[in-house]
């Protein structure tokens, strides 16, 4: 059974919040809830939760300043939160969950049980750790979190060559010749990756641009990538990767 907070400056919120998990969710145990981060900080450190469902915009800040109280996260976290791109993406980067406002019943009681099926200390640790990095850099998301059936693996953007469609995943390939399959599909990686010189230059796949060894030109053409693969370019992607390549 997962205790859980609710943090949440609305208080309807909040409310809707408690209704949907006292209704679909036996094995949640809600041990308490806030409304700003001051409380959320006191109440966390007080009762020690397993889960917290986390607003992102409130008064005095927002989730993210709060998780950055604390040396070690030892929950996990289920953002809500109303649509913000660069926040929605940092999430992303680091493998967790979100919800946007408003809140979708079923929505919100997956993500609820995709927490009570994943749920593991060390997980929380290392995406919370690298959300927090992610949101303070400059330029952030210099890592990844990629989940596969190895597990939780973050990975930095630099170290990956390119990313292949496999049905509902994708396997990721890196600079050291290690292959992942994730359970992401590559519209996914696409948009988190393109403003990192990543270029989709087939329907089934992504590449690295700074990987591209060589580019055969003919209908489409292919490239070869630094570790010797050869894909091919659809005809419709051409001219939008060779003005790609000329940035580089």
């Amino acid at each position: 059974m997962l205790q859980t907070l609710i943090v949440d400056d609305e208080k309807r919120g909040r409310e809707l919040l408690k209704m949907i998990l006292t209704t679909n969710c036996p094995d949640i145990k809600l041990i308490g809830e806030a409304s700003n981060i001051k409380e959320a900080h006191q109440l966390i450190l007080q009762h020690e939760p397993d889960l917290v469902l986390l607003d992102i915009e409130m008064p005095g800040g927002t989730g993210f300043d709060l998780l950055s109280k604390f040396d070690e996260v030892n929950f996990d976290v289920i953002f809500i939160t109303a649509f913000d791109k660069y926040a929605i993406k940092a999430i992303k980067f680091s493998a967790m969950d979100y919800i946007l406002k408003p809140v979708d019943e079923e929505e919100l009681v997956k993500a609820i049980k995709r927490a009570e099926e994943n749920y593991n200390r060390k997980n929380n640790k290392e995406r919370v750790g690298n959300l927090i990095s992610n949101t303070q850099k400059s330029v952030p998301h210099q890592k990844i979190g990629l989940t596969s059936g190895e597990g939780l693996e973050f990975i930095e953007i630099k170290n990956i060559l390119r990313c292949e469609a496999d049905g509902k995943y994708t396997s990721v390939f890196l600079t050291d010749g290690k292959k992942l399959l994730v359970s992401k599909n590559l519209k996914e990686f696409e948009e988190l990756l393109t403003e990192y010189n990543f270029f989709r230059i087939h329907h089934s796949h992504l590449v690295n641009l700074d990987f591209i060894k060589k580019y055969q030109s003919g209908r489409g053409g292919y490239v070869v990538m630094s570790d010797g693969s050869t894909i091919t370019v659809s005809q419709r992607k051409k001219d939008d990767f060779l003005s790609s390549l000329k940035k580089i």
